[in-house]
This record gives structure tokens, C-alpha cells and sequence, in this order.
């Protein structure tokens, strides 16, 4: 993780320092990581992910890669395949303590059976709709559940029949015993375990019974000896279960932090629903270049230093709070300003035929790969007597202001000549099909001798030894500004997500030599290696500067 004054000046890492200097974990510093293996990692993942690691590695410690599979209905082997890539990719490293919650079943079900002798936990025969009805308010008290006062012989030989399955799903729980009358609603004899007769996808179907995660999560913990335990702020009023629970067992007991999570605008972070945009075809996958999974930013051009470098900037604080998206953005768009190769393609093409230049003749022309990174040197681009343009380059009538080409309009090609419009040509209905030019042969470089000067300057490709491909303009999934505000949040789908264009590429993309390319004027581009196997396919990874300002000031959320 990169140093800064917000990383090093966080409430978590002043919770270690204070550790470290009482001399309370013998100066261990030890994290995990814990997603839940039932759908693909998102940016909100990613902070964490970039937290725990990186305190941990700044602090000589250790950090945990575990799998909180508990609930054998939504995990699946993929998402663990997903996660693990993820991690690896963002950079970070949990060498050989790599764990899952069903590692420790028999551990678990063993600190249960330890509960029910304390007579601190009960089997009860309440459906899950009588217990939360039960359960009370943050005003009234909840109602104790008729079977709480089983004996404790009577709970073993229950819990172990529900084992054993011999009860079908949702008959019976087993709960902790704590206050029906606590004013922490998880503190209501929370239930630990419940029945579910499915296979678990690495256990297979030799349980039965689920243990809930309050219950897993702190003994996971103490099994493995972390240190500080963090999570993200909904955990919280979850805390004085995580240390009752450990406590009653009188085992390894870590230290829970918890911290906000990352909101960004625009933007979806809930798995449930992230998958059901996969599971209704909204999108093309978990790995769409749209969606916000670690999966879909990697694909859509993200880079993992882009990703680590926002999440610095975030920091870590103990408020929720709604980030820009804005800023995620830019922390790629510097990355990829420094490091990305300048070409030029032609996204809307628009023919221009220069009148007076040689029909047969073609000239390579000298352009720079990248004006920050004067060491990339150059390339040399094919010019010739027709080339394209973009169709918003040229206005037949153009207002005052309007600073690219027009009828009687000179304008300045990029590495090229200087230009000037001479006639415009349509089809039957009106339509422009081509435009007519000179070229000045003095101005070859974009400079005039005699001193004139042009205000516009516009990108092309020669026609002739242009190759076609098809870009696709992804941009924004949501257009609100809070996506689940107000109704459901598939209403603020934005119908222009994804647009494609067939267009016109410089020829050195053909093969492309660099992962991702500035279009000069138009944004930063890769060729999409996914949907390139059955033709040549680039996706925009991000525009060159925010275009939603204006949008936001218009509509609001």
C-alpha cells in the first residue's frame, strides 16, 4: 500500500499503534480478508481488500485470504475462482493461509455443544417468521420463546438429532440465550445454527446444519489468532455479539474495528442486485465493462495501481459518506495520461477528399506516441489523398465560435497539413456523404511559413490504410445519481450505457503493442480481448474529462 498523510494518520492504524506500544498482541499485527464466495468482488471489496492488506504489510504483519462460505444456497466454486483472481490481480498476497469457513465446521459445531452445557444456548421449534416476530422493537421488549427453558440434556440430544438429519428445513434452530429484553435487537437469543438439507459445494452433503455468521465469524477469527478484526460499519451493533459469543466460549478473543464503507454514485454495490442484473441478461456478465465488480473494471482498462491509488485517497474513516465516481475516474485517467501510448480513430467517419493531392500517392507522416513520455519516441502514420474525419468536425453552417471545419474554413490536421473546404457533396435526400478540401503542401507538420494560424485542430485516418473495427462507448450503467433512491433502482438504468460505432482505426491497431491507448481528442481505448475473437473490438475505458458535471447540474439526482 502507497504511504500518505491519510493513510498514515487513520483511526485504525492509531488503534494498532496503541496496541503496539502497551505491548497487547506481543506486536502482532495480523488482518483477513472475509468475502462471502456468492457473487463476484466489487470496488466497495476492493477497499477493503487495499485496508487489510495494507495494514498488515505496513505494519510487518500478516494478512488472510478466508472464505465465509456458510450458506451453502448462494456460494458457488466460481465466485471462489473470481475472488482469487481479484485478489492476486489488485497485487496483494496471502501466501499459504488461504481458509475457508468450512475448514472449521467441526470446530464450530464443538463450541456449540460447549454453549448448550453452559446453558447458554437452546434448540427451538419457532419458524423463522415466529422468531422475528417475536424479537420485539428498539421500544418494546421481544417475547422469550416457549421452548427456551429446555433442559440442557434435551438441547444435546436435539442439537445432535438435528445433525444427524432427522429434522427437515427451517423445524428447528439452535439459539443463543442471552435477553429478550436487550436493547441491541441482535442480542435477542440470536440464532446460531439452522437447518438446511443442501449440498455444500466443498463439504458436499455431510451437513445438515449451517451455522449463521455472528456465530462463525468470531470463531473464525480466534481460530486463526487475528489481531484486529475489520469490517465495514453495518457490523457494528453486531460487536457485543462477535465478543459475547467469545467470551461465554472463553477462547482467543480478537479485537473488532469497524470502518465506512465505500458509496460511490452512480453506482450499485450490492451483490443481490449485481447479480440480478447478471441473472436478467441487463448486462453482459460479471465481468461487463459497466458493472463495478473488480471483474468488470479490469476489463474495461483499470489497472491495479488506479484502483489501490483511490482507495488511498479515499482513506479510512468512521462516517458513511457517498464518493464521486468522478474520482476513481481521474485516479486512472492520471495513471493512463502518463503511460498510454496517442493514436488516432475515427469513431463517426465523415470522407474528405483533398482535390489537389496526388491520387496514387501515400506519405508517412512523423507523430508522437506520448508528449508526457518523450522516451516512447514516435511512429509514422500513413497519409494519403482521401482520409476520414468525424462527422462533428464539420458543420455545414458552423456558428462563430465553431472552430473546426466549415464551408470556406481552413482547419489544421494533426501532424498533417493544413485544410480548407472547398465543396460539399449529398445524396439524393440531403444527406452530406463526403466534403471536398484543399491541402496547403507548405504546412506539412501543422505550421504555416507565412505565420498564419488556425484556432482548430482535428484528428483523421488515411482511407485507404485505415482498418475497421467496431468501438463500443461504454459509459455510466446508472443515470442517477443514487441509483436505488426513489423506486426501483432498474428504472435508472441509462439507455446509453453501451453505444456502438463503426469506425475507422490507424493501421498499427491491428496489432495492437500497448494495453490501452489515448484517441486523441475522444478518450482512452483497449481492444477487448473477450469480444475480439470473433472480430476487432475496442472499448472506451474512460473519456479524457469528466462530461456528467453539466448532466448533474441539469437533473440533479
Amino acid at each position: 500500500m502507497n504511504e500518505s498523510n491519510t493513510e498514515i494518520k487513520n483511526f485504525i492504524q492509531k488503534i494498532i499503534d496503541d496496541d503496539n506500544n502497551s505491548g497487547k498482541w506481543d506486536g502482532r499485527v495480523h488482518t483477513r480478508f472475509p468475502p462471502e464466495p456468492n457473487g463476484y468482488l466489487h470496488i466497495g471489496h476492493a477497499k477493503s481488500i487495499c485496508l487489510n492488506f495494507g495494514i498488515a504489510e505496513k505494519n510487518h504483519g500478516k494478512c488472510n485470504l478466508r472464505f465465509d462460505d456458510t450458506n451453502p444456497l448462494k456460494e458457488e466454486d466460481e465466485y471462489v475462482r473470481s475472488i482469487i483472481e481479484d485478489v492476486k490481480w489488485l497485487g496483494f498476497d496471502w501466501q499459504d493461509r488461504m481458509y475457508f469457513a468450512s475448514d472449521y465446521f467441526d470446530q464450530m459445531y464443538d463450541h456449540a455443544l460447549q454453549l448448550i452445557k453452559l446453558g447458554c444456548a437452546y434448540v427451538c421449534d419457532q419458524t423463522g417468521d415466529e422468531i422475528r416476530k417475536n424479537r420485539g422493537t428498539l421500544k418494546d421488549p421481544g417475547i422469550e420463546s416457549p421452548y427456551r427453558s429446555r433442559d440442557i440434556e434435551e438441547n444435546l440430544e436435539l442439537f445432535k438429532r438435528m445433525r444427524d438429519g432427522e429434522f427437515g428445513d427451517g423445524s428447528k434452530t439452535l439459539r443463543a440465550k442471552i435477553d429478550m429484553s436487550h436493547p441491541n435487537l441482535n442480542m435477542r437469543d440470536p440464532v446460531i445454527y439452522r437447518i438446511l438439507h443442501s449440498s455444500h459445494h466443498r463439504t458436499g452433503d455431510k451437513w445438515c446444519i449451517y451455522p449463521m455468521y455472528d456465530w462463525a465469524h468470531g470463531l473464525e477469527d480466534s481460530i486463526e489468532k487475528i489481531t484486529h478484526s475489520i469490517c465495514t460499519l453495518e457490523f457494528e451493533d453486531h460487536r457485543p455479539l462477535y465478543d459475547w459469543y467469545l467470551e461465554k466460549l472463553q477462547v482467543y478473543h480478537p479485537q473488532q474495528i469497524e470502518f465506512a464503507r465505500l458509496n460511490l454514485n452512480f453506482t450499485i454495490v450490492s451483490k443481490r442486485k449485481l447479480k440480478q442484473l447478471v441473472d436478467e441478461d441487463v448486462v453482459e456478465g460479471w465481468d461487463d465493462p459497466r458493472m463495478p465488480t473488480i471483474s468488470g473494471l479490469r476489463r474495461r482498462g483499470y489497472t491495479p495501481e488506479s484502483i489501490r491509488n483511490f482507495a488511498d485517497q479515499v482513506g479510512v474513516t468512521k462516517r458513511d459518506s457517498v464518493i464521486d465516481v468522478v474520482r476513481l475516474e481521474n485516479s486512472l485517467r492520471d495513471e493512463l495520461n502518463k503511460s498510454s501510448a496517442r493514436v488516432m480513430g475515427v469513431l463517426d467517419p465523415l470522407k474528405v477528399v483533398l482535390t489537389n493531392y496526388q491520387e496514387d500517392k501515400t506519405e508517412m507522416l512523423e507523430a508522437v506516441n506520448n508528449p508526457e513520455d518523450l522516451s516512447s519516441g514516435s511512429r509514422e502514420v500513413p497519409f494519403s489523398r482521401e482520409i476520414y474525419i468525424e462527422k462533428n468536425d464539420f458543420l455545414e453552417d458552423p456558428p462563430r465560435k465553431f472552430f473546426r471545419l466549415g464551408p470556406g474554413r481552413e482547419v489544421r490536421l494533426r501532424y498533417a497539413y493544413f485544410i480548407t473546404c472547398t465543396d460539399v457533396i449529398k445524396d439524393k435526400n440531403g444527406n452530406i456523404t463526403e466534403i471536398h478540401c484543399t491541402y496547403d503542401p507548405e504546412t506539412k507538420g501543422g505550421n504555416a511559413p507565412d505565420g498564419r494560424k488556425v484556432k482548430g485542430t482535428i484528428h483523421w485516418v488515411s482511407a485507404k490504410d485505415s482498418i475497421d473495427a467496431e468501438v463500443r462507448i461504454y459509459d455510466r450503467l446508472f443515470n442517477k445519481v443514487s441509483p436505488e433512491k426513489d423506486g426501483d433502482f432498474l428504472d435508472a438504468l441509462n439507455p446509453e450505457s453501451c453505444l456502438i460505432q463503426n469506425a475507422k482505426l490507424e493501421p498499427c491497431l491491428a496489432d495492437p503493442g500497448h494495453e490501452t491507448y489515448q484517441f486523441e481528442r475522444l478518450g482512452y481505448f483497449k481492444k477487448d480481448e473477450k469480444l475480439s475473437k470473433k472480430e476487432n473490438v475496442f472499448i472506451r475505458v474512460v473519456s479524457l474529462r469528466d462530461s456528467w458535471a453539466r448532466w448533474i447540474k441539469q437533473n440533479g439526482t
